[in-house]
């Protein structure tokens, strides 16, 4: 694995909600009209512990499976026609004790579980649901205790199309809750707990398509912190999406991960991430990496990358450690997306370590043995290969073989902080667009101040209209240049046009 359109289906009443039915209105909460992610009632999608109980009774047709039959829900499945629907009576259900033990769904196939239904890995069974089977339906109960290993996941362990996941909690696994295939609809459920990731997106060669996370809540995941076991891994948070074109990521809750809350990392395109609050994340609410033409509007950041913020100042680390980090990415035209630029705007920022940072590393490019996507090439230029010396130095490849943060517009936020409640008075409340000096490898055509450049004036970012409320201060094209509002609005950056700036209204 490397490190580095919306879907709305009706769902039919009686196996699942309908999609209507089926959003953040399951906690009760409302969203706020601006930045809406709470409420009086709480946050939106506080849904791990209050989720509807699925029929007291099996529907008609469905098949009824027995927990206190051990491998009854597997061996059912085997013996059933395609497009069954299975209904998980109360209790724990079993597989047998071989560590390769798994449901294999067929295409079609529906788990149903009632009240009080648990599917138990007990520590033994590696893997929930696997298979190639299309358009399978899980609701309704839980999933727990399966030990998948690093990078691999317990429900659609193989990514296969079409799955829709309502109404499920993937709770205190191994390996990544769920993983994710095209066309997949994560709906009103709860990932909590999961040694690695609650979500997984990532299909080998196949590019996921069309996947959808809506109303769910995220919360605890990475228990096993891996980022402490392999140094610099990439490989932990809350979830990670990998080459995903078209992603809806709307109204969720996505909370207390160690770690990242949200990581888009290596050649994903089209994303929307809006309506959420993500807060109190170990690091980054949002890291969006070597990919391409988001939108990230209306949600709500809080409290998020405190620990990692600190643990950088105290190892005297100068890099601007992000809220929302946008690394190697940004807009592209020529790629099909709902968007054209990475549009981050009408959020509200209270209390996190710092801002925006856009940071693009003059030696990562493709071909580069500075690329931690290594055997990776951009979306511009399909075969790693062609981005050699002497080629690359000339158009179009010097353009296409760089993920580049380009037409990042940063526009229409509040950003709020009381950076002395926080203890953090002199290393936080930081925003900022910069690179480092390119020296690697000898034959780059990025060397010395030509990406520090490139990133600050010349492709096309911009803040504007933005609320500044506490001691924020801007970082502009290099890490050592820390600078004030007036520099930062003034020649030759001018940024943030028409933003406003109250220096001690943060709290």
């Amino acid at each position: 694995m490397p490190r580095g359109s919306t879907v709305r289906r009706t769902l039919l009443l009686g196996v699942l909600l309908p999609l209507a039915l089926a959003s953040c209105s399951s906690s009760g909460a409302v969203p706020a009209p601006a930045a809406g992610s709470t409420s009086p009632q709480g946050p939106v999608a506080a849904v791990c512990d209050h989720l509807p109980p699925g029929p007291a009774t099996a529907p008609a047709g469905a098949v009824r499976v027995d927990p206190a039959v051990v491998d009854d829900l597997s061996a059912k499945t085997k013996n059933s026609p395609a497009g069954t629907t299975f209904w998980l009576a109360p209790g724990t259900h079993r597989l047998s004790d071989d560590e390769y033990a798994q449901v294999r769904p067929k295409d079609g196939d529906v788990y149903l579980g009632a009240a009080g239904a648990v599917f138990d890995g007990r520590e033994k069974n590696r893997y929930a649901f696997a298979g190639p089977a299309k358009d399978v339906r899980l609701a309704s109960f839980t999933v727990q205790g399966f030990t998948a290993p690093r990078d691999e996941g317990v429900v659609n362990h193989d990514s296969a199309p079409g799955w829709v996941i309502q109404h499920l909690t993937v709770q205190d696994n191994d390996g990544a809750g769920l993983m994710a295939g095209p066309k997949q609809q994560i709906l009103d459920s709860c990932l909590r707990r999961n040694g690695q990731y609650g979500l997984n997106a990532y299909s080998g060669s196949a590019v996921v398509t069309g996947l959808v996370l809506r109303g769910t809540e995220v919360t605890g995941n990475n228990t096993a912190n891996w980022e402490a076991k392999v140094p610099e891994c990439g490989c932990t948070g809350g979830m990670k999406f990998w080459a995903v074109d078209g992603a809806d990521v709307v109204g969720n809750w996505i909370h207390d991960n160690r770690g990242t809350g949200l990581w888009a990392d290596t050649n994903n395109n089209d994303f929307l991430i809006e309506g959420n609050l993500i807060e109190n994340n170990d690091s980054a609410a949002i890291i969006y990496e070597t990919s391409y033409n988001a939108i990230i509007r209306d949600n709500t950041f809080r409290r998020n990358n405190l620990p990692d913020g600190r643990a950088h100042a105290d190892r005297g680390d100068p890099f601007p450690s992000a809220t929302i980090y946008i690394s190697e990415s940004g807009g592209e035209p020529r790629l099909k997306a709902r968007t054209s630029n990475l549009d981050i705007s009408g959020n509200l920022l209270q209390d996190n370590w710092n801002g925006v940072i856009l940071w693009e590393n003059a030696d990562r490019f493709c071909n580069s043995p500075a690329n931690t996507s290594s055997g990776s090439c951009t979306k511009l230029v399909p075969n790693v290969s062609t981005c050699s010396a002497p080629a690359i130095a000339k158009k179009p490849l010097y353009g296409d073989c760089r993920w580049k943060t380009q037409r990042v517009v940063v526009q229409h936020n509040q950003f709020t902080l009381n950076s002395k409640a926080l203890g953090c008075e002199e290393v936080c409340g930081r925003m900022g667009v910069l690179s480092n000096f390119g020296s690697y490898p000898d034959w780059s055509p990025y060397q010395g101040a030509v990406i520090q450049q490139a990133i600050t004036f010349q492709q096309d970012n911009s803040w504007r209209d933005n609320a500044y409320a506490g001691p924020w201060s801007f970082v502009a094209k290099e890490m050592s240049n820390i600078i004030g509002i007036g520099e930062w609005q003034s020649a030759p950056y001018h940024q943030d046009a028409n933003s406003s700036y109250k220096p001690n209204g943060g709290g």
